[in-house]
């Protein structure tokens, strides 16, 4: 099996930084080939521009993102680092994305990552999205950090339900393109605990890892996000 993690923090001996190493250990001794595109160290570009086309523009009257990368997809034109990207992609099994939650969200290098890679024609056209998406029967899993203690992210808690916040990202985003979805892991406020507990979240992780396989994906319907 293949597993490509996409991870975006900026500092390597993070608690991000140690949860993509624990994966990257764990799944490769169960035998699986894993990379990672590690974004701020890729210095990835996250603004979506005219030069992630290589050659001609479709309309060179009008610049329009979303069909320039569409029409230069399909002609093989776009950036080397957006193919580079695409072919793990293509290849993987199984997608982690690693990264803090910044205003309820992922960092802006990772939403670029998405902006750019996972144009129309590679992971989409419509009417081939959601259950039909281009990238169907492949998994994704958000592994994130938080600021906030579990309780703020409860349905009652001053954040609301953890899920709300998941729905752009694993609906709109890898639902989408036809990905199937694992639960979420989330450590949260790892700073604000003991490094006990720390040490204990990561233990979590490496354990969820060694039956990860075995795992049934979560429902992407509205009904779960917003139940």
């Amino acid at each position: 099996r293949k597993v490509l993690i996409v991870y975006a923090h900026q500092e390597p001996k993070s608690f991000n930084g140690a949860l993509k190493s624990i994966a990257v250990e764990e799944l490769s001794e169960q035998g699986c080939s894993v990379v990672v595109s590690d974004l701020y160290a890729m210095q990835f570009e996250p603004r979506a521009t005219r030069s992630d086309i290589v050659g001609h523009l479709h309309n060179p009257e009008e610049f329009s993102y979303g069909v320039e990368m569409f029409e230069a997809y399909k002609r093989g034109g776009l950036s080397d680092d957006l193919i580079e990207e695409q072919k793990k992609v293509q290849e993987a099994d199984l997608l982690i994305f690693q990264f803090p939650l910044y205003w309820f969200s992922m960092p802006a290098i990772m939403k670029g990552w998405v902006d750019r890679v996972l144009v129309q024609g590679f992971a989409h056209e419509f009417p081939n999205c959601y259950d039909s998406g281009l990238l169907k029967g492949k998994l994704a899993l958000f592994s994130f950090t938080t600021g906030g203690s579990k309780e703020m992210y409860a349905k009652g808690g001053i954040n609301g339900d953890i899920r709300y916040l998941l729905w752009p990202m694993q609906h709109g985003i890898m639902h989408f393109c036809g990905v199937k979805v694992l639960a979420p892991h989330i450590c949260f406020a790892p700073e604000y605990v003991s490094e006990e507990e720390r040490k204990e979240m990561l233990s979590a992780w490496a354990q969820r890892l060694k039956t990860l396989w075995k795992e049934e994906p979560i429902d992407c319907s509205p009904e779960w996000y917003f139940k």
